[in-house]
């Protein structure tokens, strides 16, 4: 099954270099695949994985390794963000 899967802001370099400028790349993954193992072979630190979202709907750290997603969803994630 085919997932588009997201990453913003500085987590863009973990994605290969052709698809950093549209910050998105369509992944084929069977459908039993958890997030976690989606994100893995990215390796992203695990600090960074802050908000992770499908289809717009939060999922929580303890979610991660159990959610699994259906053919046509989003995954997205973002790094920790702060303000000033």
């Amino acid at each position: 099954m085919n997932i588009t899967f997201k990453l913003f802001a500085t987590l863009t370099d973990y994605l290969p270099a052709e698809t950093r400028r549209s910050n998105q790349v369509t992944l084929d993954v069977a459908q039993d695949t958890s997030i976690s193992q989606i994100i893995e072979p990215f390796g992203m630190p695990p600090k960074l994985v802050h908000l992770v979202l499908v289809n717009g709907k939060y999922i929580k750290p303890e979610d991660r390794d159990t959610t699994t997603l259906v053919d046509g969803d989003v995954l997205a994630i973002w790094p920790p963000v702060a303000g000033g």
